[in-house]
Order: C-alpha cells, then sequence, then structure tokens
C-alpha cells in the first residue's frame, strides 16, 4: 500500500488587513485510496472561499470554492474534491475522497479568486 504525501499549505490574505487565512498545519498526509481534510480557519467577515492546488513547475489550478454557501467546482471539476465551510467556526475544508499518489501538490486556501494574492508558499515537500 502506498503512502502519499499530500498538502502543503500557505496562507493568503484578503482586502482588508483583518481578513486573514491560515492552514492547520504544514503538512498532510494520507494513505492511497483513504479520506482527506485539509483545513484553514480565516478571520473577518468573508464572502467566498477557494481552493488551490499546484504542481511542481506548474501554475496554480482552480479547484472548488464556496460563496455564500453556493459550491461552485472547476470546469472540467477535479474528481473526488469537495469543500465545506463551517461558518460558526470560521473554517474551510478541502476533502479529497479517496487520496491517489497524484494528489501529491501544494495546496492553497484563499479569501480571494485569484492566486495573485498568494503570500508564500513552503516549496519543500516532506
Amino acid at each position: 500500500m502506498f503512502t502519499c504525501v499530500l498538502i502543503l499549505l500557505t496562507l493568503t490574505q484578503g482586502n482588508r488587513a483583518k481578513d486573514v487565512i491560515t492552514p492547520y498545519s504544514d503538512a498532510s498526509f494520507a494513505t492511497e485510496t483513504k479520506s482527506l481534510k485539509i483545513s484553514c480557519n480565516y478571520t473577518g467577515s468573508v464572502d467566498s472561499l477557494h481552493w488551490y492546488r499546484q504542481y511542481a513547475g506548474s501554475p496554480p489550478q482552480f479547484l472548488i470554492l464556496d460563496y455564500y454557501g453556493a459550491t461552485t467546482h472547476a470546469n472540467p471539476p477535479v474528481s473526488g474534491i469537495s469543500i465545506s465551510h463551517r461558518k460558526e467556526e470560521n473554517s474551510v475544508d478541502l476533502i479529497i475522497s479517496s487520496a491517489a499518489v497524484s494528489d501529491s501538490a501544494l495546496y492553497y486556501c484563499a479569501l480571494q479568486p485569484t492566486c495573485k494574492n498568494l503570500l508564500g508558499k513552503t516549496e519543500k515537500v516532506v
């Protein structure tokens, strides 16, 4: 059975200085075919929460967003990806239903629909 290294998270900042989103952890690991949840906390008033994935040497790829409770998937949708916005906890989760080695990447949680606002990323894959 393979173990895949999944998810090195970073943070992004919203329009206002008080709107900040941060990952729960820098890295997550999953055994292949198992479900995985990656989470971020945020502060401030948030309308939309986005998830992006970036493979080494490639630009970030939009995956999914929650906008006022409505979910929008990438076009075409990425199989096995869903989002859970827990407003009472100021948290947003990306759920990968059946992890695969091909899911090993850098994942971003963001407050805005752009990758231009990415503040930093971790280059080292654990």
